[in-house]
């Protein structure tokens, strides 16, 4: 890549065995656009029909929004194993319906999330949801998890603008071939 992006389409998936969050952002020169978002909603005690159920809902969004990228934060540690255990499942399930589309994926830790749409790396969750509905012009706050999700998908926007001016910076400097 030599140049800043043009225009990209990027989905942003905050998992949860409960709740999927999912957020679809245009991004182009630094500004991000919303395009859809929403929560998958999984009930019931059957783990199989609630992974099922997550993989379907991010497949019919990626196949009916056509992102180009998927952006996700990254899992540290959770407070008990039970609960990281399915964590670590419905977020398996979100990324594969994902990179079984081609899409290629990128994560990003909870703090560079945080810092890209409130400029604080240990923000709190509702300051995340005030700027994103500043950020996107949206009318009303954001669901949490679907906020948390257009989080991630605009932390990699300004991730991407970023390393593209820099590789485009550094060609016209003769430092990459």
């Amino acid at each position: 890549m030599t140049g800043p992006i043009e225009s990209v389409r990027i989905l942003g998936i905050d998992p949860g065995s409960r709740i999927t969050g999912y957020g679809i952002v245009d991004f182009h020169r630094n500004r991000a656009r919303h395009v859809t978002s929403g929560c998958i909603h999984v009930r019931g005690a059957d783990l199989s029909a609630r992974l099922r159920a997550i993989f379907d809902g991010i497949t019919t969004v990626v196949e009916r929004e056509r992102p180009a990228a998927l952006a996700v934060e990254q899992v540290f540690f959770h407070r008990n194993a039970a609960s990281a255990l399915k964590l670590g499942q419905a977020r398996g399930a979100a990324l594969m319906a994902g990179v079984s589309k081609g899409l290629a994926l990128y994560e990003y830790s909870p703090n560079q999330v945080k810092q890209a749409v409130t400029g604080r790396g240990h923000a709190p969750k509702d300051q995340v949801q005030h700027m994103i509905r500043i950020l996107l012009g949206l009318r009303e706050l954001p669901a949490s998890d679907a906020a948390d999700a257009l989080a991630v998908a605009i932390c990699h926007g300004h991730t991407s603008e970023t390393l593209a001016r820099m590789q485009s910076s550094a060609a016209r400097a003769g430092i990459l071939p």
